[in-house]
């Protein structure tokens, strides 16, 4: 009997490291001699750096670079694999950078998210993967690009430095000056959204007001954007909003696919694939995932559904323990979990799930094998 252990985190609790132990002790409990493995995962979003990283013994490479306001502030990215860095845009352009008085998507900058591009860049790393969500920004990936070498002028040839104002300033674009290494690298976006830029589906007023947008500002924004795409469409012959996921991360998502020729890719599918997930599948009997708690939105490019989807093709059975299931979580059935198990097994207040995690977690990483050993006994 093989067992592989691929869980996401439960957030604030247990580490998808520490899952795992769990599960490796719970399982040679009930099936003694068995066989484990155990990958840490996440789907693009916190963490991500340091599931890639744990699972295949990379490093952190630490730098100061300039915050969503242009503070200077620490920061990092993952090195691996000798030719591959992961990088996640939050750790230096991330919302919870900016303090929520401050907050005003005209005068944030992804510029520090392109300096972590550039740094990977110079030390030689052509295999870059990104993680975009959680931005505090809507300028476009203005900043990210100019920090790359790309100059936005406005109407009178001065440069701009890349903010969410700029938007509505912008009236040339050079890419000469674009960073040397940015041609003979591969860069994959983790992204689960498929906005276009522009419109009422777009970067702007779909999460514009979450990063401290008026309806006044958002307004302003949106005919900044539209500017910057048409001009986009002018000058490198590119129509963004026939991009999905351009309007990803206040337009982040349209600057890697038109300056870096990036690949958009869902973000559980990218990690899996950075940490050969098919090929620990090999000889797997059953596969255990998990979140801190499943509903209808586990099914759309979350840890548990990305696991299922591979397993599902493959003829091997997957049950979840998560620490609580939420409206429709059964739909994750139709994309490859065959059950799921919850840690809570009485009526408490979440503050007493919280401090007794681990405590649960075995008790239900014991019952989920114990019902496993006994169907297969049945007849």
């Amino acid at each position: 009997m093989k067992f592989l252990f691929a869980s996401d985190s439960f957030k604030g609790t247990l580490s998808s490291e520490r899952i795992t132990a769990l599960l490796e002790e719970s399982a040679g409990r009930i099936f003694p001699g068995c066989e484990t493995a155990g990958v840490p995962v996440a789907d693009g979003g916190e963490g991500t750096i340091d599931a890639v990283i744990s699972a295949l013994n990379g490093t952190y490479r630490r730098l100061t670079v300039h915050g969503p306001l242009m503070e200077e502030c620490e920061s990092f990215y993952g090195e691996f694999e000798g030719d591959s860095a992961i990088i996640e845009m939050a750790a230096a352009s991330g919302l919870p950078m900016v303090p929520a008085e401050k907050r005003n998507p005209l005068n944030t900058t992804t510029y520090g998210t392109g300096e972590l591009i550039r740094d990977a860049l110079d030390r030689g790393y052509r295999k870059i993967s990104i993680a975009i969500g959680g931005s505090a920004t809507n300028d476009g990936g203005m900043g990210a690009m100019r920090a790359l070498g790309v100059k936005f002028l406005d109407d009178r040839g001065n440069e701009l430095e890349g903010k969410g104002e700029d938007l509505t300033k912008v009236a040339d674009i050079v890419v000469s000056g674009l960073h040397h290494g940015v041609a003979q690298a591969r860069f994959t976006v983790m992204c689960d959204v498929t906005n276009p830029l522009t419109g009422p589906d777009g970067a702007t007023y779909t999460f514009g007001k979450q990063k401290g947008g008026t309806p006044e500002i958002l307004d302003i924004m949106e005919g900044g954007m539209i500017r910057y795409a048409a001009l986009i469409k002018e000058k490198l012959g590119v129509d963004v909003d026939k991009i999905p996921g351009s309007g990803a991360a206040g337009g982040l998502g349209a600057a890697f696919c038109v300056f870096l020729k990036a690949n958009l890719k869902s973000g559980i599918d990218t990690v899996l694939d950075l940490v050969h997930f098919n090929e620990l599948l090999e000889g797997v009997d059953l596969v255990v995932t998990g979140e801190g708690r499943m509903d209808w939105q586990s099914a759309f490019g979350k840890v548990p559904s990305g696991i299922g989807q591979r397993c599902k093709e493959r003829g091997i059975p997957v049950v979840a323990i998560v620490g609580g299931m939420g409206h429709k979580a059964e739909t994750i059935f139709d994309h490859g979990v065959d059950s799921i198990m919850t840690t809570i097994n009485g009526a408490m207040e979440l503050e007493e799930a919280l401090d007794r995690s681990e405590e649960l977690y075995v008790s239900a990483a014991d019952r989920m094998f114990r019902m496993l050993k006994a169907g297969m006994s049945l007849r």
